[in-house]
């Protein structure tokens, strides 16, 4: 059986999303979603408000985030020629639920506290990369790039204001020339690997999903025995960025190794020609908890 109700990758004006955390929750209701994960990069700081609008909007929300991880494989580089990749992503992105936290618990604050200086990192690098772009003939005030963004900065949010000021036209052409992985103002922060956020995240009694895997251009046996050998609880297997052969021939190669998948539509926003929702998951590879969550509906 397969299930659409469930999108458990998403993202708010607390990191880089367009937009606030109660207009996600209605468009995800507007799409059918029954079962939402708001998982902003690095911050948990929209768990809140993010659980008061899904009660008002009847849906059922799990407390997520991205983890920004160190890669956890050499990319193949076969496989980046494939997929027109000029170079490999300098990080892997890790997602973490925790269906049944209690945010009053030792649990979420300890888990708050490991995951803090992730994002407090961000501030440092954003300025580091602003001053790099002032010696390149491009000033830009950081403050206005720090007010683009919720808890979490981001390049994307660096990206906006460099088009705002004219030096780019589009945030792709601000990554390609600039900000992206290997460009001149780019600048690489510290990040826990795959194996230190999983255990950190398990600690805190939640799960794991390896968020978008066809960005790090790994071989899939490859991909799928370094998660399962890294205590990874899922895979991914079905985003918005999967050809449907790649999303099968994942899920293949996940059941056969005993780990479980999610899916997600990795939604930023309505300007980037997102949407929410509609992604189909088999309800039998799905984690325990959520399925159990499923089964409590009795849909």
């Amino acid at each position: 059986m397969w299930t659409e109700l469930f999108d458990l990758h998403s993202h708010s004006t607390n990191s880089d999303g367009q937009h606030s955390v109660e207009e996600v929750a209605k468009m995800m209701s507007d799409s059918n979603v029954q079962f939402w994960s708001l998982t902003d990069h690095d911050t948990i700081s929209g768990w809140q408000s993010a659980k008061t609008a899904a009660e008002a909007q009847d849906i059922v929300f799990i407390p997520g985030v991205e983890l920004t991880c160190m890669p956890g494989l050499e990319a193949n580089q076969s496989i980046m020629e494939l997929h027109q990749r000029e170079r490999a992503s300098d990080s892997w992105h890790l997602l973490a639920y925790f269906p049944s936290i209690d945010f009053q618990s030792e649990q979420h604050k300890h888990f708050k506290d490991w995951l803090a200086p992730l994002g407090d990192g961000r501030i440092p690098r954003m300025i580091s990369m602003v001053e790099k772009l002032g010696e390149l003939g491009m000033p830009i005030d950081i403050d206005a790039v720090l007010a683009r963004a919720g808890d979490s900065v981001g390049r994307p949010h660096l990206a906006d204001e460099m088009m705002k000021l004219g030096y780019v036209d589009t945030r792709q052409e601000a990554f390609d020339k600039w900000i992206g992985d290997g460009k001149p103002v780019h600048i690489t922060r510290t990040k826990p690997s795959i194996v230190e956020a999983c255990e950190a995240v398990h600690a805190a009694g939640g799960i794991t999903s390896l968020a978008h895997p066809l960005y790090y251009c790994i071989d899939t046996d490859d991909l799928v025995r370094f998660c399962r050998d890294s205590g990874v609880d899922a895979i991914e297997c079905f985003h918005r960025s999967h050809p449907d052969i790649y999303r099968y021939q994942l899920w293949s190669a996940a059941k056969d190794a005993g780990l479980q998948v999610t899916c997600g539509s990795d939604f930023h926003g309505m300007m980037y020609n997102q949407s929410p929702g509609r992604m189909a998951v088999p309800t039998a590879t799905l984690p325990l908890q959520f399925k159990d969550s499923l089964a409590s509906l009795d849909v």
